[in-house]
């Protein structure tokens, strides 16, 4: 093994003029300027990495609406306790979202929040004393929907028990709004996962025939993705794991599902939404994009962005 330096006096050199670079000086993001618009500030956003990946997701979007192309949001309950539902029901009632799927936890936080205007628990304090997960309204409102028509499917059932009992903040329902505005919203629910699961009033067979039901209305839409845009948004195992099945069934039933945009947006990156929604599903034809940051930040910037470019 050699004690002496490395003689670099005959290192080969290139030139910077004929080396391809990664980042130009067009491609930099500009300062802000007080009373700028909106538009200019997208503008503004340097066109690398997260921000250019936005302004391609919402691109997307816009494109596939115009051409009369399903959006489908699938997400974690966090998206609802970040305080978005009234973004997103926005963007169902502007005709930027077709669909929307949740998980189990979904249901119960979108309940809550129309049934109380509030919602989240302090899980560790409740976990004390064993009274995590036991409020009463919450289990017996959506175990009786669910329970009188589990062939409406999870998410009508239940959306359809707000508006007829129509509480204060039902106006706060993605649930309901979907009813509201015939877009579909489906939970996909894994037993024993959510609080109500706990509840006297649960009841496994219609909840098991209700959300299978809203896993096939799911796969319906999957099967119309070609040329649409996928989302997947706060969700590391359920909705992935979901979606790669309904994604299956629909092309095992020939429906030629490719050249779609798959998007996953998180906090940080997780193996089942970056394999399962960016990678996997756009092999045959598509794009996949990961913008990672907090919800309550890029959802919103995101859906500006989208209505600035559809008003455009």
């Amino acid at each position: 093994m050699s004690m002496d330096p490395i003689d670099l006096s005959k290192l080969r050199l290139s030139d910077l003029d004929m080396r391809p670079s990664k980042v130009e000086s067009r491609m930099l993001g500009k300062p802000w300027q007080p009373g700028g618009s909106l538009a200019w500030f997208i503008d503004s956003l340097p066109r690398v990495l997260g921000a250019e990946d936005l302004r391609t997701a919402a691109r997307a979007v816009v494109k596939a609406r115009r051409a009369n192309r399903p959006v489908i949001i699938a997400m974690g309950a966090h998206v609802i306790k970040v305080g978005l539902s009234p973004l997103l029901i926005d963007a169902m009632a502007e005709g930027i979202i077709t669909g929307l799927a949740f998980n189990g936890a979904g249901v119960v936080h979108d309940t809550e929040m129309a049934l109380a205007g509030r919602t989240s628990e302090d899980v560790a304090e409740a976990l004390a004393d064993g009274s995590f997960g036991t409020a009463r309204q919450t289990g017996e409102f959506i175990n009786q929907a669910v329970g009188a028509a589990p062939e409406k499917g999870l998410g009508r059932a239940v959306g359809e028990a707000l508006i007829e009992a129509d509480p204060a903040c039902a106006n706060l329902s993605l649930l309901a709004a979907g009813v509201r505005l015939e877009v579909p919203v489906t939970v996909h629910v894994s037993f024993g996962a959510d609080i109500i699961h706990m509840h006297p009033s649960f009841d496994g067979a219609a909840t098991g025939q209700a959300t299978h039901v809203d896993f096939r209305l799911l796969t319906a839409q999957v099967a119309d993705l070609k040329g649409g845009v996928y989302f997947n948004v706060g969700s590391a195992v359920m909705m992935p794991e979901v979606f790669l099945k309904a994604l299956s069934a629909a092309r095992n039933l020939g429906h030629e599902v490719k050249d779609f945009t798959a998007v996953n947006m998180d906090m940080i990156r997780h193996y089942r939404p970056m394999t399962n929604v960016v990678t996997r599903p756009v092999m045959t034809g598509g794009l996949g994009l990961s913008i990672t940051g907090h919800h309550e930040i890029n959802l919103p910037l995101l859906l500006a962005m989208i209505k600035e470019e559809m008003a455009a």
